[in-house]
């Protein structure tokens, strides 16, 4: 008998997921955007973007041991909580001393707290929901991450543009107090493991068991992971840093209209993620896990457009309408690869490792992504006057580590079996 998937406590893990990342993708869309309207320098930028990603990486995997250990329910409240209070003092003291430097560590822990936070989301749902849903799951939980991606820049992008960044603080101190308030109710099964002597023998030793996991179980799991490890540093990175620098910054337009149509270019690429995410969910069955290298193909082959019409186009507002529906043609692929590989992980793990090993692999999917950040802020600055010729690079470096790793894909299946 199939367990259906929308019971109560998913659906509030789901009802929760709305509300924390709406106003998780809001202050992040609003604070950096901060940071260049303030400096103009795309190298500061992308230093500062860089830095931020250093704590997400450092803490995924404790909040993936943690996940294993203590009831992930009381982890996402806490977090929450904890994310509203961050951003609460980040609005009282941002008029006071260095901004630069408040707004750098008060990144860092957003991006710490996120890492900490989506190994639970991720480990909860197969405690929540029957192995044949995990697909459903997934592509659910991807959606909802991309909706709230999608609304976040839009409406802060919209309200910063008309009043600020204090009025977006205020809505995400709002959505973080809310969604920690509806997860109080979440009820997940939860058994706990005998740890083995203090916090760090405990900790080391769940480590080194996931690492063995990934290494000798399913090594074709670290193989794909080092191909998302290439495409972080080289495509994720480059429209990271490029999306905010070239339509603010770069493009011939109004500044106030700018920022807004940033905040709209940040939608469209999380409306890419929406229709990857609903497409995974629709087309779950057909989806043949082996293929999944064509995807990562598509996505390095949609920024050449980008490059091409930097390089021959002067209208701002037609480079950016190219921009942005590269954007979402990257999103769309990306999201479906990325529900693919989040529910085989998840049915290949057994329960007792299954946050840990997720963690490790956001962990170390992430690493490249404050490499990459530093790189191309340097990069930009470099050649201003020819971005073309960065985009381009990055096109053409992303599509040779697609293809020649195709291969891996291809035996994704046999091999994991």
């Amino acid at each position: 008998m199939n367990q259906k998937l929308f019971t109560k406590d998913f659906t509030l893990v789901v009802i929760g997921q709305i509300i924390s990342l709406f106003g998780n993708a809001a202050v992040r869309f609003a604070l950096p955007l901060y940071l260049l309207n303030l400096t103009g320098s795309s190298a500061l930028y992308g230093t500062v973007t860089a830095c931020a990603f250093i704590p997400s990486i450092l803490l995924s995997p404790v909040g993936g041991i943690v996940a294993d250990r203590v009831n992930k329910r009381n982890i996402m409240v806490i977090l929450d909580f904890f994310t509203a209070a961050v951003i609460l003092t980040f609005s009282l003291f941002m008029d006071k001393g260095n901004m630069i430097l408040l707004l750098t560590v008060t990144l860092m822990l957003l991006f710490g707290i996120a890492g900490a936070y989506q190994p639970s989301v991720q480990a909860s749902i197969p405690a929540l929901t029957s192995q044949e849903n995990f697909m459903a799951a997934n592509s659910v939980i991807n959606t909802i991450s991309s909706f709230a991606s999608f609304i976040g820049p839009v409406l802060g992008g919209v309200l910063y543009s008309a009043y600020g960044l204090k009025p977006v603080l205020w809505v995400c101190v709002v959505c973080f107090l809310l969604s920690a308030v509806m997860e109080l109710f979440i009820q997940i099964p939860f058994q706990k493991q005998v740890s083995e002597g203090g916090i760090l023998k405990t900790a080391k030793s769940d480590f080194a068991e996931s690492i063995r996991f990934i290494r000798k179980e399913k090594p074709v799991i670290g193989k794909a992971l080092l191909v998302v490890c290439g495409m972080n540093l080289f495509l994720a990175a480059m429209i990271v840093v490029a999306l905010p620098y070239l339509v603010t910054e770069v493009f011939d337009l109004e500044a106030g209209a700018a920022n807004r149509l940033y905040g709209f270019a940040e939608g469209a690429l999380a409306a890419g993620g929406l229709s990857g995410g609903i497409g995974a969910g629709i087309f779950a069955d057909r989806l043949a896990i082996q293929k999944s290298g064509n995807l990562v193909i598509c996505c390095a082959v949609s920024v050449f457009p980008i490059g091409i019409s930097l390089g021959l186009v002067s209208s701002g507002m037609i480079n950016y309408l190219v921009i942005t529906a590269c954007c979402f043609s990257v999103m769309v692929f990306s999201t479906i690869f990325t529900v693919q590989m989040m529910s085989f992980i998840q049915t290949e793990t057994p329960q007792n490792l299954i946050g840990k090993v997720i963690a490790v692999i956001f962990t170390v999917s992430m690493c490249a992504q404050p490499l990459g950040n530093a790189l191309y802020g340097v990069l930009f600055e470099i050649c201003k006057g020819a971005e073309y010729v960065v985009v381009l690079f990055a096109g053409a470096v992303s599509l040779m580590i697609a293809v020649r790793t195709r291969k891996i894909f291809r035996k994704f299946s046999a091999e994991s079996v």
